[in-house]
């Protein structure tokens, strides 16, 4: 049995392994780091499965070095001995008045039970955690939730449940569609889930034990006190990577771990990144709009995953959020802007503007038409019809506008329409929205997985065409996933790919380019191989779509061929931003 220990280090009232109670008889651990002595103080709450024991340093090495290098004002006002992988560093929070408290969730690190990821079982355990903050001595009955990816996904789901005492949501970076932004891109399986669930969930699973990390802090095991056997291990934790794989269509298994958006009435800010191509930009935008939150803001920023999480303009932006929910202070929240977006320029420029919705009332919504005769994107459509094949394993067709003759400013969301036809009775599309310099070389991006992206990526399954009319807009196509359409060998269908949003000033001189192609985008071909990184960076970092059982050669390792003609004009529609 895991016991409970309590200590004042670091200016801090830190509490290890608290018992917190589940409805069926479950006790998760958290640690709470608070101010110390007497007082009622807002908590900041996250609950995930990284084992709130294991130190962001030693979990996730070259991350940390990333990060220092990037925003290494981290490194001042803090130990940093308390780090922990996506969530607040309590030293930067404690003395600003807020209990910090890190619930391991069910069947992770320390906290028993069965580990079934974003499961409903788990938004029902977040529920009850925030409950039970908002009641504890040491609480100011506000409780708000923070962190990114993991701990901000699950913010969606309980903010459905409305926890009485949750006063605000700070979703950073967090998909928020189970289907098409985690599991099926499209349609078609991301390889992130096979990838992520053995490396940063698995190895920290509750019994991992003695075969695990020990907290740098207290030297504790960080995946509890007790050693299972692999087999025990596996019995106790869902095939995540697995359902994904046999769960082709969107069915109740998804739906259960997607929320129902207009059932969420907390303040809530969504913090998305423009490079998050993959996971981690769709769903800040798609929560946003849809929640039924009076009060929530949206903002985007680029960068690496977790740099401007922890840099000093993320933490004061969450500080002045939680500030105006939590505290009731005058943080100049009432005057926040609804929309804050870090417009994107080449060479890692950003300037910050505020707007009053997403997308941009002011769009110009414009076409630019894939022509055949000199791969060209041109506001005139294809002159005569004609037919265009590419290899699936190839690098596909790239269709580029000319040099432009002024800037011009691309923000939003992305669409394409296109005739295709297949070899066989599928194929899958893959999109790459990409920047070229006046010399020709490709311009990319510092992403959130990845150091080199494009500006924008789409996929889509042609058997899923499939649209939901009543979801769908021009710009962003809305697949419902629930039956399949083959293909006829030779015979176009009409396709419309949703490429996420995104944002990009294209200089003058320079050219915007759309690839359509039968493989994930690659930069160059090769991984530059940062030290410490647990996957390939060749431009999708974890986000690859390989799965040979998912996507037999026999049916995509295929010829496709784009159709043109009077009736069928492929374009692309680009959401134009005008000079003010």
């Amino acid at each position: 049995m895991t016991a409970m220990q309590s200590e004042i280090r670091d200016g801090m009232q830190i509490d290890w392994d608290v018992p917190i109670g589940m409805d069926d008889g479950i006790v998760l651990r958290a640690d709470i780091f608070r101010p110390v002595g007497d007082g009622k103080f807002p908590v900041i709450l996250s609950y995930g499965p990284y084992a709130k024991g294991l130190s962001f340093q030693e979990g996730y090495k070259g991350n940390w070095s990333r990060l220092t290098k990037a925003v290494p004002e981290i490194l001042q006002g803090s130990s940093n001995k308390y780090q922990n992988w996506e969530l607040v560093d309590p030293e930067k929070w404690v003395p600003d008045g807020y209990a910090c408290v890190r619930v391991d969730s069910r069947g992770a690190g320390r906290s028993p039970g069965r580990l079934d990821v974003w499961s409903p079982r788990e938004t029902l355990d977040l529920y009850h955690c925030v409950e039970w903050a908002g009641t504890q001595a040491f609480s100011n009955g506000k409780v708000g939730v923070n962190g990114i990816s993991y701990y901000a996904m699950n913010q969606w789901c309980v903010g459905t449940l409305k926890p009485p005492h949750l006063a605000a949501l700070c979703i950073w970076e967090g998909s928020s569609d189970y289907y098409r932004e985690l599991c099926r891109h499209g349609g078609i399986l991301s390889d992130f889930l096979a990838s992520w669930y053995p490396r940063q969930v698995a190895s920290v699973q509750h019994g991992v034990g003695s075969r695990g990390a020990k907290s740098v802090v207290t030297g504790e095991l960080v995946a509890g006190p007790q050693t299972h056997t692999e087999a025990e291990l596996a019995e106790s934790r869902a095939d995540i990577p697995g359902e994904a794989k046999r769960r082709r269509l969107y069915d109740a298994y998804y739906a259960a771990r997607s929320p129902d958006f207009a059932a969420i009435e907390t303040p809530l800010l969504s913090a998305g990144n423009w490079g998050g191509m993959g996971l981690h930009t769709r769903g800040n935008f798609e929560g946003y709009l849809r929640a039924g939150s009076r009060q929530k803001w949206l903002e985007v920023h680029g960068d690496t995953h977790f740099t401007h999480f922890y840099s000093s303009y993320g933490e004061t932006l969450q500080k002045r959020f939680f500030g105006h929910f939590l505290k009731d202070e005058d943080t100049g929240w009432s005057r926040q802007p609804r929309v804050m977006l870090n417009i994107r320029h080449p060479r890692e420029t950003f300037v910050l503007r505020a707007e009053n919705e997403w997308p941009l009332a002011r769009t110009q919504w414009t076409k630019y038409y894939l022509r055949p005769e000199d791969l060209a994107l041109a506001p005139q459509p294809a002159a005569a019809a004609t037919t265009l094949d590419y290899q699936t394993d190839g690098n596909g067709l790239t269709f580029r506008t000319p040099s432009m003759t002024k800037s011009i400013e691309i923000t939003g969301p992305v669409a394409a329409k296109l005739w295709v036809s297949s070899q066989t009775a599928d194929a899958d599309l893959f999109l790459a929205l990409r920047l070229f310099d006046p010399e020709g070389e490709e311009v990319t991006f510092i992403g959130s997985n990845d150091p080199r992206v494009p500006v924008g990526l789409g996929w889509l399954r042609a058997s899923q065409r499939k649209l939901d009319p009543a979801r769908s807009q021009p710009y962003r196509p809305w697949h419902s996933h629930d039956e399949e359409w083959p293909l006829q060998p030779g015979k176009p269908v009409e396709l419309d790919i949703e490429i996420w949003p995104t944002s990009i000033v294209v200089p003058q001189g320079y050219q915007l380019a759309l690839t359509v192609s039968g493989k994930d985008y690659e930069v160059d071909g090769s991984d530059i191989a940062l030290p410490n990184a647990p996957y390939p960076m060749k431009g999708v970092g974890p986000f690859l779509h390989i799965d040979h059982d998912d996507r037999p050669p026999a049916v995509f390792a295929t010829r496709n061929t784009l159709h043109f003609a009077e009736e069928k004009q492929p374009y692309l529609l680009l959401p134009v931003i005008p000079e003010a």
